[in-house]
């Protein structure tokens, strides 16, 4: 079988079971999004770990769960709005303990180069376990639903698969402009843009066929997923051309690693949680 039947059917499978989670369960949702966490970290880990970099792979990984799990807590609870206004803010603030914490397991670890041990274990709790907790937010229940599901939460990931497919067919197909050669060689202009407008496209017919959010938002939404979910996708290639290696994994047939399939989202995700939490929307 070709790499890209490999690609599509494993695709196609992961959107089929995290649609499924989302409408029978919001727990089961979070429940594979916790397995997610819990392994990027370990693969983030997995990777830097060499003769000069030893990170805290488990102790980061626990903390990552920690913050996922607590979160998953708070958006559950029933408050005011004051009090989840606050509290929504509280899977930002945790990992500030935490991240101290790497300070003083360092100091009883018999390993080389403390300074980049400890870098590396906050980088790993920042840069998986923060986004993939905020993603819960997209989901509590006081967010606009439609056939049963979380609009924005379901609008977040189709927009993120749709960018992400139409990007990769166009430009494997018509592209000849890079877009950032130094970084991702295979990565082009015109699969970019290809992807942006069918993206924008979308959202604009959604806002349509779901007028509870308005189309600014919609709007907005794919704008976000354009910018930094591209900018998500640089970033880890930028940290695998560091490493020398080409895939962060290979528990994904035809995508690679849980790193190489959910990129896009580890940085877009905090601003789509920012922009619909200043717009009182969760």
């Amino acid at each position: 079988m070709s790499n890209f039947w490999t690609r599509t059917i494993t695709g196609l499978s992961m959107v089929f079971i995290l649609l499924a989670a989302i409408y029978f369960s919001g727990l089961i949702f979070a429940t594979i999004f916790l397995l997610i966490t819990i392994l990027g970290l370990w693969e983030f880990y997995g990777l830097i770990t060499n003769a000069h970099c030893h990170p805290q792979k488990v102790y980061g990984t626990i903390a990552g769960a920690v913050i996922y799990l607590t979160t998953l807590i708070i958006q559950n609870i029933q408050l005011n709005f004051r009090e989840q206004y606050l509290l929504a803010f509280l899977p930002l603030i945790m990992p500030i303990p935490l991240i101290f914490i790497t300070f003083i397991i360092e100091i009883y670890r018999d390993k080389p180069n403390p300074l980049q041990n400890i870098s590396t274990t906050i980088l790993g709790i920042l840069y998986i376990a923060v986004p993939f907790s905020l993603l819960l937010f997209f989901s509590r229940s006081s967010v606009l639903y439609f056939l049963g599901m979380p609009v924005i939460l379901v609008g977040y990931f189709a927009f993120t698969w749709i960018f992400d497919t139409c990007a990769y067919l166009y430009g494997k197909q018509f592209g000849k402009h890079k877009l950032f050669e130094r970084i991702s060689p295979k990565k082009t202009w015109e699969g970019t843009i290809a992807g942006a407008i069918i993206t924008l496209i979308t959202a604009t017919g959604l806002s349509f066929l779901i007028t509870g959010l308005p189309v600014y938002d919609w709007l907005s939404l794919a704008l976000l997923v354009i910018v930094f979910g591209a900018h998500g996708d640089l970033v880890e290639s930028l940290f695998k051309r560091s490493l020398n290696i080409k895939d962060s994994g290979v528990i994904l047939p035809g995508h690679g690693g849980i790193l190489d399939r959910f990129d896009t989202m580890l940085i877009s995700a905090p601003f789509v949680f920012l922009y619909f939490f200043l717009r009182n929307s969760i």
